[in-house]
Order: structure tokens, then C-alpha cells, then sequence
């Protein structure tokens, strides 16, 4: 019995603590983020509506963020003129480490920061629990894809700027 309340214990712990995180799903319209950029002038996610939007969280000091963005620096070269636009959300803490790790990965689009990490609003509301993390919006701000990746994150793309 003492057995069974322990289990019941850890799993509500475990739910608490993970039910808040729910990950916004393909289809969903996507929430606002409205959060200082590079001068420290806010942008909205909603001002870009029109457009195709890669939603991208990241940090600095995330190696496999930094690993990606090179395939993000050609996605963009290649789609931005047809109408895509990425907006970078990093949960950096260290302004200064973020601006840099733009500055030293050639990162042209625009850059927001939400400096309160993990329980960071955006993050919470996005249910995001791993970095790097997208959400691909289509011209009306739905989620038509969630976390793709090389190819499949191109074709996508490419098929919702058509």
C-alpha cells in the first residue's frame, strides 16, 4: 500500500510538473510572442502575418542549435524572397553572449530574446522543453509543422509559399 502511495505521488509530480509544457500542435493557431530584439525594440510574431514564419527557439550556449543554424542560414537565403521570414526566439540569459553568437553564425533574420530561460513565457506557452524547437506558420500564423528538419523542413516550406 505504502508502494502504491509513492507511485501515485511521483506521478502527480511528474504530471504537475509536465502538464504546463504542452507543445502547440500542427493546425493550432499560433500564440503571440511579443519580446525585445536586437536594439531592444519589441517585435511581435504577429507583425510578420502574411507571411510564411519559421518559429525557431535556440540559445547561444545550445551545441545543437548552433549546429543547425548554418541549414537555417541557407533556408533562409533561399526562401526569403519569396516570402519567408524566420523569427528567432532564444532563451538566452547573457544579451551580449546571444548577439554574438548572431553576429558569429551570420544569422540575417530577426532575433528576439526572452531572457528568463526555461520559465521563460514563450517557452512556456509553446511547451517547449528542448532547444533548438520550430514551428513552421503559414501565411495566417497556423502551426503547419512542428520540429522538421533538413528536407522535409524545405519542402515544407517551399509547398506553403506556392
Amino acid at each position: 500500500m505504502l508502494q502504491m502511495k509513492y507511485l501515485l505521488i511521483i506521478t502527480l509530480c511528474l504530471a504537475a510538473n509536465y502538464g504546463g509544457r504542452a507543445q502547440i500542435r500542427k493546425g493550432q493557431s499560433a500564440p503571440e510572442i511579443s519580446l525585445p530584439g536586437l536594439s531592444d525594440s519589441t517585435i511581435s510574431l504577429t507583425s510578420f502575418k502574411g507571411k510564411v514564419v519559421l518559429l525557431d527557439f535556440w540559445a547561444s550556449w545550445c551545441g545543437p542549435c548552433r549546429h543547425n543554424n548554418p541549414t537555417l542560414v541557407k533556408l533562409y537565403e533561399k526562401y526569403h524572397e519569396q516570402g519567408l521570414e524566420i523569427f528567432s526566439v532564444s532563451i538566452d540569459k547573457n544579451k551580449d553572449d546571444w548577439k554574438k553568437a548572431i553576429r558569429n553564425d551570420n544569422l540575417t533574420w530577426v532575433h528576439v530574446v526572452d531572457q528568463l530561460g526555461w520559465y521563460a513565457p514563450s517557452t512556456i506557452t509553446y511547451g517547449v522543453d528542448a532547444i533548438p524547437a520550430s514551428f513552421l506558420l503559414d501565411k495566417d500564423g497556423v502551426v503547419r509543422a512542428v520540429n522538421k528538419e533538413g528536407r522535409e523542413l524545405d519542402h515544407e516550406v517551399g509547398r506553403l509559399l506556392k
